[in-house]
C-alpha cells in the first residue's frame, strides 16, 4: 500500500494516510513555457496546473482540467520544478484555490525562493493565499455565464504593489461591465494592473481594442501570447 505505514492498528493506517494526503495535490500538468498573459507576458515560467474547477465558463479553454489528473506529493512537484531551473512559477488550473492543500504548497514555494503567481477565477476566497505570492484575479463578465458567482470581497484584497485583475471579455457588453466594476471597486488604485483579455478568436477584437484605447482608463489589453505562438488547442505550453 504505497504511501501508507502498515501496522496492526487500522487507526494508525488511516492516520498515516491522512498525513500523506495533506501534502498532495491533484495535478493535470506541470510544464515550462513562456508566460502568455498579464504584465509578466513573455517571461520564462514554470506552470503547475491543478485539476478541478467549480465554474463552467462558456468560453473555457481548459475543460480538460475538470476531471482526471494525478495525485502528486509536494516533493514530487518540487523535484519536477527543480528540473526546469526557472525562478518564476505560476499555480493555475482549473481553479487552483479549490484544492485546500494548495495554500501550504504556495507558502512552501515562497519559502523556497520562487516568485509565485496565482491565477484564480475569483470564485474562491484569496484570503488564505500567502502574502508573498502575486494574485492574478479573474473577474467573470456576463459573457462567461458565471458573473453571478464572483466573490467580490476578493477585489478588496488586491494590493497595488503586486496583484493584477483580469476581465475576459467576449464583446462590448462585457467591456461595459468591466468598466463598471473598475469604477465601483476603485481598481485603478487598488490593482497593480487591470487586464482586459478578449476571448481568443473573437471577430470584434479591433472594436474591443479601440474601445479600450479610447476609455482613458489605466488598463492593459491582454492577448494570450501562447495561443498566437502554439495555437488554441495545444496543452502544456
Amino acid at each position: 500500500m504505497a504511501g501508507v505505514t502498515v501496522s496492526e492498528n487500522d487507526g494508525s493506517i488511516k492516520a498515516s494516510s491522512r498525513i500523506n494526503a495533506a501534502n498532495e495535490l491533484r495535478i493535470t500538468e506541470i510544464f515550462l513555457s513562456v508566460q502568455g498573459e498579464s504584465s509578466h507576458a513573455g517571461r520564462p515560467c514554470a506552470f503547475v496546473r491543478l485539476t478541478g474547477c467549480p465554474m463552467r465558463c462558456v468560453w473555457c479553454d481548459s475543460e480538460y482540467t475538470f476531471t482526471g489528473g494525478e495525485r502528486m506529493s509536494f516533493e514530487q512537484i518540487f523535484e519536477r520544478l527543480g528540473e526546469f531551473g526557472c525562478p518564476l512559477v505560476e499555480v493555475t488550473g482549473g481553479e487552483p484555490l479549490a484544492q485546500k492543500n494548495v495554500f501550504p504548497f504556495i507558502a512552501e514555494l515562497c519559502d523556497r525562493g520562487y516568485e509565485v503567481l496565482i491565477e484564480t477565477g475569483g470564485y474562491v476566497s484569496t484570503e488564505p493565499v500567502d502574502p508573498r505570492a502575486k494574485v492574478i484575479l479573474d473577474v467573470k463578465c456576463p459573457g462567461s455565464g458565471e458573473a453571478e458567482r464572483n466573490y467580490w470581497p476578493n477585489l478588496e484584497r488586491l494590493r497595488p504593489d503586486r496583484d493584477e485583475v483580469k476581465f475576459v471579455v467576449a464583446d462590448l457588453a462585457d467591456w461595459e461591465f468591466a468598466k463598471g466594476v473598475i469604477a465601483e471597486y476603485h481598481l485603478e488604485k487598488r490593482a497593480k494592473e487591470i487586464l482586459i483579455s478578449p476571448v481568443f478568436g473573437v471577430e470584434n477584437l479591433a472594436e474591443i481594442a479601440e474601445a479600450v484605447a479610447a476609455s482613458g482608463i489605466r488598463v492593459r489589453l491582454n492577448l494570450q501570447l501562447h495561443k498566437y505562438i502554439w495555437g488554441p488547442d495545444v496543452h502544456g505550453v
